[in-house]
């Protein structure tokens, strides 16, 4: 167990911000869990909980405690997954289809560990992994206690989950148990896989291509934040009333959007901002991704203030022009 004061978090959020935390506990096994909760229990400082820090933006150093997983293991049971939650997300996907377990293909390569999947429900290419989790174990702060949690408590909806509200700061995540599918059924009707198939000439393409393919357009669209400090995403897309979507697509001919039911329509929130003259400009040194106008990225040197600026003046302009909200996704601090 890690218990370290005065420490940089640069390595723990991938905006490559330098921002510094009182104290850095990190826990590797779920006895350990239970000693830091123990610590959190004695010690009357705020505290935050962090996965691999990829949707997460600090705007100062935080003076009270962060702590992070660095729990491990995959193990199998049937179609059952069990990880432990410091986990690299992707290298977890990867296992998955290794041992002919599917349905996670399609969220290749989104950065994070397997902890942040269970509290963000994660998602990308029109699936979310709040379709395989089945249990999420964790400690509880206040309590010291080991609990199972049941997919269904967690009340899961686009990028949310109960983890984020009334039970934030509530538990230690220490292992997400996956149930997956035993047969695979590609799903491609979501963004340009298709498309990109097509290119290659894949017709009939199995589960390991798919990932391929979806880890070929992610690389292409997103920088590496090794190299340019991102979280990815920075914006969840709106979901909007069918009434506002036809509104708007009678404005704009070819209007991208996704069906969420009979009612409500997602708009791609990055083909907004592109549609508002952001992409690949900046505000002092953070800027958009030329390739895709979703991603704001750390030109060098960027404070997390320069970046939240950002932020609140393209959100600003999409209000202007057509009137939707849009909110962050990463978590700021």
């Amino acid at each position: 167990m890690k218990d370290l004061k005065n420490y940089s978090l640069k390595e723990h959020n991938t905006f490559g911000i330098d921002a510094k935390c009182g104290r850095f506990l990190e826990y590797e096994t779920a006895e350990e869990a239970q000693k830091v909760a123990a610590i959190l229990r004695e010690v009357p400082t705020p505290y935050i909980i962090i996965g691999g820090g990829s949707n997460l933006l600090l705007t100062k150093d935080f003076d009270g405690t962060v702590v992070h997983s660095a729990i491990k293991g995959v193990a199998f049971d049937g179609n059952k997954m069990r990880c432990g939650s410091g986990e690299t997300w992707d290298d977890v996907v990867e296992k998955s289809l290794a041992n002919g377990l599917f349905g996670l293909e399609n969220l290749s390569l989104i950065p994070g560990d397997v902890g942040a999947s269970a509290v963000q429900n994660i998602g990308a290419y029109g699936a979310e992994v709040q379709s395989f989790i089945s249990k999420v174990y964790a400690i509880e702060i206040a309590t010291g206690e080991a609990v199972v949690i049941g997919k269904e408590a967690c009340d899961y909806g686009y990028r949310n989950s109960r983890f984020k509200h009334d039970w934030k700061n509530r538990y230690l995540i220490t292992a997400v148990e996956y149930e997956l599918l035993s047969e695979f059924t590609p799903h491609l009707v979501y963004g340009n896989i298709c498309a990109e198939l097509e290119r290659k000439g894949i017709s009939q393409p199995t589960a390991m291509q798919v990932r391929d393919t979806i880890i070929d357009i992610r690389n292409a669209k997103l920088p590496d934040p090794k190299v340019t400090g991102n979280a990815g995403s920075f914006f969840m897309n709106p979901v909007v009333s069918r009434e506002k979507y036809e509104q708007l697509a009678a404005q704009y001919e070819g209007m991208p959007h996704y069906d969420v039911d009979d009612d409500q329509v997602k708009i791609p929130a990055g083909w907004m901002i592109d549609q508002c003259g952001w992409k690949g400009k900046s505000l002092g040194r953070a800027g958009v991704h030329d390739k895709q106008a979703l991603v704001l990225v750390n030109r060098g040197g960027a404070t997390g203030s320069e970046i939240v600026a950002l932020c609140e003046a393209i959100r600003k302009d999409v209000k202007a022009k057509f009137d939707i909200d849009i909110y962050p996704e990463v978590n700021i601090i």
